[in-house]
């Protein structure tokens, strides 16, 4: 009962806040109430905190076959979502520039579905996290990638229940296309074999942030010639891309930036340390060369 009568508390805070929702979805899977968004999304912070601790003293493990399985999967629904969207707007005859929430009648009602898909692929989405954390991957784990990952699910339970259609079917568009050429990189990079192949990770970062600058170029368009979309929508989503945006450079530049030439590199004194006859340097190729096959 106490539950319950939190849960009502919410939602009506959340009602008071942004006006009325859509009828249209009201029923749909955890979107009559936050609070299933909200701890899920506790949950996967939890999941972070705890796993790290949990896998300090352990080793790795490799999940190799969990891997290929997961990113396939994600690489079909992905692959899905983009053209359902595409075939789902060019029924409704969409405006690229601007598109309101009710004029296309049954096709808003198929965008919505696509859009619920892409709302729900957020919360599988943070598997990607816990296989770092198994696989003891803590440099990925970046205030980046955590905030991405839990805002938006959160923001994607709002967009659900107020603007399920509409000017909102531009941004899962490219970015479900980005997903399908990300996670079909991820699931090739497990296999050994096919590592030697896959050069374009830097093009893959560029094709995101581009992804992003168009998101926010079109989401703008709205506001200068207006259709009927929530202002106050257009204006939190260019913010939301901006904050993506800024964060993703930072990424690339420290990524990507050029590493120091060979003759910067100081060579190694003659005179070096010497421990029980070796010349330490022995020690560090063989640890080097250990290191390597362990990561292997």
């Amino acid at each position: 009962e106490h539950l319950k009568a939190f849960d009502r508390e919410v939602n009506a805070f959340v009602d008071y806040m942004f006006g009325p929702r859509d009828a249209r979805v009201r029923g749909w899977f955890l979107l009559d109430s936050y609070l299933p968004t909200f701890f899920l999304t506790g949950a996967y912070l939890l999941c972070i905190w705890l796993g790290n601790k949990f896998m300090k003293d352990r080793p790795p493990f490799s999940l190799r076959a969990h891997l290929i399985v997961y990113n396939l999967g994600i690489t079909l629904l992905s692959l899905y979502m983009l053209i359902e969207l595409i075939l789902a707007t060019w029924e409704g005859g969409y405006n690229l520039q601007c598109q309101n929430l009710h004029s296309a009648g049954e096709a808003d009602i198929r965008v919505a579905k696509v859009l619920w898909w892409y709302y729900f692929s957020k919360v599988i989405e943070f598997t990607d996290t816990i296989f770092f954390v198994l696989r003891k991957k803590s440099s990925q784990i970046t205030f980046l990638h955590v905030y991405h990952h839990a805002t938006m699910f959160n923001i994607w339970w709002c967009v659900l229940n107020w603007i399920p259609c509409g000017q909102s079917f531009f941004g899962p568009t490219l970015n479900s296309f980005i997903h399908v050429l990300m996670y079909s990189y991820y699931g090739l990079s497990v296999i050994p074999s096919m590592r030697k192949y896959l050069w374009w990770k830097k093009y893959l970062t560029q094709a995101q942030l581009i992804q992003f600058l168009l998101t926010i170029v079109h989401t703008l368009s709205a506001a200068v010639k207006p259709c009927g979309f929530p202002f106050g929508c257009l204006m939190f989503q260019s913010s939301y891309m901006a904050t993506l945006v800024i964060l993703f450079i930072n990424f690339y530049i420290k990524t990507y930036r050029k590493a120091p030439s060979r003759t910067a590199i100081k060579e190694t004194p003659i005179t070096t340390e010497i421990k029980n006859g070796f010349h330490k340097d022995c020690f560090a190729a063989a640890n080097g060369f250990l290191n390597n096959k362990k990561a292997q």
